[in-house]
């Protein structure tokens, strides 16, 4: 079994790992230099906003996206398939087993194509590419999810040829291709989820991604879907939960072989003043809330157990200053924070 996470440099990062989402190329509120002080070893970027933004040619220009970003960690690019869902739903647009064409009120409307999306996450230059899906809805009905199954398979047979003749044409050698990860698909239907798996590792991939919604509808997270993935999974293979985010989730699926993952949590959670906080030993952990009255006059640091650099030179009370005001420097320190807390975690869970 792989215990590290190779990027293009040469450098292996131990698994497991935890990659910040830097959607449009950037962590929100915070730079390149900041992640990497926080101990973060890799961060993900989206594919089809980035694709709308920085034409194919003009991000392979620039080196990819590391480069464009001055970032010298590891890198993953999704695919997109997220928006599927969620832009098409808000915005029109249509899934299609050719691909999917987004609506767009400021632009002419555009065709995501797995080739498409192949191609633009190799000029992205990333060391791990997630195939097109189509993401199952938590809604769906064993018929829709199973449509979407069918059509995600298709797409990672069409993505996995565009990947090889993309590579062979491109001339990657075989040591620096990135990992390409096939995403299982089929909402709350066990068999569906396992029959997914199972024809994604015959198309042959380098690892499976935990695709759709991790957390069932009475609000649990859903441990069963995560542990039949696991089971389909070959020696070797990358498991991937992709946005699984909470500390609790993310223990849950190291202990069923997942390696990678990637959320908004950590950052996003910093923005509105939501702060983890260890407790004690191993991964226990509390928050602390910026706009609680008491923490106005309390001098201590947001976490007296972290060295980041928060909390190696600001208190909580001037930390809950800043939220009061609104001052944009809370939300960078906060976000320092809590990505140092996650870095923490996986230095805790590769011990």
């Amino acid at each position: 079994m792989s215990t590290s996470f190779r990027i293009k440099s040469g450098k292996k990062i131990p698994f497991p790992v935890f990659f910040p989402d830097a959607t449009r190329a950037v962590v929100k509120s915070v730079d390149s230099q900041d992640i990497k002080n926080t101990g973060t070893q890799g961060i993900l970027v989206n594919t089809y906003h980035l694709w709308r933004m920085i034409p194919t040619e003009k991000m392979r220009a620039m080196g990819g996206v590391a480069s464009f970003m001055n970032w010298q960690g590891g890198t993953i690019s999704d695919s997109g398939g997220f928006q599927v869902m969620s832009l098409v739903k808000k915005l029109g647009g249509k899934v299609m087993d050719e691909g999917v064409r987004f609506k767009s009120e400021n632009s002419p409307s555009l065709l995501l194509t797995p080739e498409e999306s192949i191609k633009y996450q190799l000029s992205l230059g990333t060391d791990l590419m997630v195939v097109l899906d189509d993401f199952t809805t938590p809604d769906a009905t064993e018929k829709e999810a199973r449509e979407t199954v069918e059509r995600t398979l298709l797409w990672a047979k069409r993505s996995k040829a565009a990947f090889v003749a993309e590579c062979e044409r491109l001339g990657i050698p075989k040591d620096k291709k990135p990992y390409l990860v096939g995403v299982v698909q089929g909402g709350f239907y066990p068999e569906l989820r396992r029959y997914c798996a199972q024809e994604l590792v015959k198309i042959g991939f380098d690892g499976l991604g935990w695709g759709g919604w991790p957390i069932k509808p009475d609000g649990s997270f859903d441990e069963l879907t995560g542990k039949i993935i696991a089971e389909e999974a070959p020696e070797g293979y990358l498991l991937y939960g992709l946005g699984v985010g909470k500390p609790d989730d993310i223990v849950k699926c190291v202990m069923l072989g997942y390696n990678v993952f990637d959320c908004v949590i950590p950052t996003r959670d910093a923005r509105h003043g939501r702060l983890f906080v260890w407790s004690g030993e191993g991964s226990a952990y509390s928050y602390f809330t910026p706009s609680r009255a008491e923490n106005m006059s309390d001098l201590s640091p947001i976490d007296p157990n972290c060295n980041c650099h928060t909390c190696k030179n600001y208190s909580r009370a001037y930390l809950s200053h800043l939220f009061k005001i609104g001052d944009t420097i809370a939300y960078r320190l906060a976000t320092i924070h809590n990505l140092r807390f996650y870095a923490q975690l996986m230095e805790k869970l590769r011990q």
